[in-house]
């Protein structure tokens, strides 16, 4: 009986630590793709997207519709190739959320966003990550952007 508990609770710390791991793999690669936005190294965002990655954004229209707009890929990494006279794109993000299962990963990350140190923009976004060839990569993202309630 000592044995059974003691080989549960090796399982338990196992696969918890193999979880933070699973975690931190993800979330290294979302902070991959903001270093490369903030140092206009489009490589470097380029290397943390799949081939089919689809950029997407929910907004309010003028008269309060709401709205989503599809990026493309090679328009987005236009703008962060381009070094700003204002200074850097900095989307300052926390990790709300991560969820992994397999192959596949969801993560929310409430966000600000700044032009060098003014700020533009808030709201928060949510990235579909699968994992190909041991890599943990973007595949979607989609977002919210708002100038109030950005506290």
């Amino acid at each position: 009986m000592k044995n059974a508990i003691l080989l549960f609770y090796f399982f338990a710390i196992t696969t918890s630590a193999q979880a933070q791991t699973t975690e931190d793999s993800v979330k290294n690669t979302i902070n991959r793709f903001f270093e490369g936005m903030k140092k206009n190294d489009t490589t470097v965002v380029r290397s943390t997207m799949t081939d089919g990655v689809i950029f997407q954004s929910v907004a309010q229209t003028k008269e309060g519709k709401t709205t989503v707009r599809t990026e493309k890929v090679n328009d987005f990494l236009a703008q962060i190739a381009k070094p700003m006279k204002e200074g850097v794109l900095d989307e300052r993000i926390t990790f709300d959320v991560v969820r992994v299962d397999g192959g596949l990963a969801s993560v929310w990350t409430p966000y600000k966003f700044y032009l060098g140190d003014k700020f533009l923009h808030c709201g928060a976004n949510s990235f579909q990550l699968v994992r190909l060839d041991g890599q943990w990569l973007i595949q979607y993202i989609v977002d919210t952007r708002r100038r109030q309630g950005c506290d």
